[in-house]
This record gives structure tokens, C-alpha cells and sequence, in this order.
């Protein structure tokens, strides 16, 4: 990454939205690049600004927060959007990561959630809040939780120290947890995660969650 990161702000509401301008203005590494009031502006916007990341509201009139992002993301893969909005029912979080957000914030959020979510999707990472990240674990584990019994083969030829990372990582633990955790150091973390992802062909840790649940490797 070189220069500061340009978000295109999207929000209905106009206090909210000039508020998010006021605020990302503030913070270090971030440039403006601009706001839209509705969904269908938005991709309108981001066909002629470029932004780098989208912050994006989900209830919008015209065109929602959902169907903006499955079509920024249809036209412009490079460009992430961090969804922030005021819900985080199982629906909403589901509708928005299945159509490409990388991230999810509730509108409690504080600037320096914020510049994170905004620095970690540019990344290449994802970001959640942690309630929402509970909330997609207990959704995944409701809807495709693991007979009880015995444990099954690992999948995808992961051994079984990545396997022990999976499940950390489905525990909401960080790198540094982890370490810590199997007495290892970080760097040693970030190669199994980049093997376990590259086999499993897992993008971030939002997809690591629900593939370790699915295989029975969440606990």
C-alpha cells in the first residue's frame, strides 16, 4: 500500500454521514474521497472516484447497503467495503458478508475501530466487531454444528498443528493469543495460517470461522 487510504462515505443520513466525513478527516493515513446519501449514488461514486475502501450504511432508500455492495464488488473487486450501520441481527450480517463486505461494524464504534476496520480490509484482512463475530459463530454453529462424537479425518490435507490454529482462530483468538496459547511464536502462527488458508482456499478469518464449525473443528 503507498498514500493514504481514500473511503467513499455512505450513509442516508446526512448528520451521520457529514459526522463520518468530520471524522475520517481527522484521522492519519485516511483521505476523503468522498459521500453518497443512497446505495445507488454510492456505485455511481466509486466508478468515478476510485476509492479505496467503501463505508457503507445498510438501510438505504433506492438502493440498499447489500445491493450496493454485490454491485461495487461486481464492478470493482479491488475496492473493499466495511459495512457500518446500526444492525447486527444474523440476516444483516449474513447479507453483507455473503456480498463481499470485508468488514462489519455497529455504529458504536470508536474512530480508532474505525481507522483499524478501514487499514485492516485494505490489507487484505477482515475486520468484525466482536459481537458480530460472536453472533456469526453461533449462527454457523446453530446451522451446521457437528454431530457429537468422534472427531473426522482433518479436510484439505491440514496437518494437525494448522487444525490447532483453526480452532484458536474460531475461538476469536489473536495471533498473538495463539502463540501464547500453543507456545509458539507469531511468526510461526502467520505460516500456518497462510498454509491452512492457501489449502482450505480460505480468504480471512470470517471464512476460517465458519470452515472450522462446518468441519468439526471449532473445539
Amino acid at each position: 500500500m503507498s498514500g493514504p487510504t481514500r473511503v467513499l462515505v455512505v450513509d442516508d443520513q446526512t448528520v451521520v454521514r457529514e459526522g463520518l466525513v468530520l471524522l475520517l478527516e481527522l484521522l492519519p493515513g485516511i483521505e476523503v474521497a468522498g459521500s453518497a446519501g443512497d446505495g445507488e449514488r454510492a456505485v455511481e461514486l466509486t466508478e468515478q472516484l476510485r476509492p479505496d475502501v467503501v463505508l457503507m450504511d445498510l438501510r438505504m432508500p433506492r438502493v440498499d447497503g447489500v445491493a450496493a455492495t454485490r454491485m461495487i464488488k461486481a464492478a470493482r473487486p479491488e475496492v473493499e467495503i466495511v459495512v457500518l450501520t446500526t444492525y447486527a441481527d444474523d440476516e444483516s450480517i449474513f447479507a453483507a458478508l455473503r456480498a463481499g463486505a470485508r468488514g462489519y461494524l455497529t455504529k458504536d464504534a470508536g474512530a480508532d475501530e474505525i481507522a483499524r476496520a478501514v487499514e485492516a480490509v485494505r490489507g487484505g484482512a477482515s475486520q468484525l466487531d466482536p459481537a458480530v463475530q460472536r453472533r456469526l459463530i453461533e449462527a454457523v454453529a446453530a446451522a451446521d454444528g457437528p454431530p457429537r462424537g468422534g472427531r473426522p479425518d482433518l479436510p484439505d490435507n491440514l496437518t494437525r498443528r494448522e487444525a490447532e490454529v483453526l480452532a484458536l482462530i474460531a475461538r476469536g483468538r489473536s495471533n498473538a493469543e495463539i502463540a501464547a496459547d500453543l507456545f509458539i511464536s507469531e511468526a510461526t502462527v502467520k505460516t500456518h495460517i497462510n498454509n491452512l488458508f492457501a489449502k482450505a482456499n480460505l480468504r480471512d478469518r470470517a471464512q476460517a470461522v465458519t470452515y472450522a464449525f462446518r468441519h468439526n473443528l471449532a473445539t
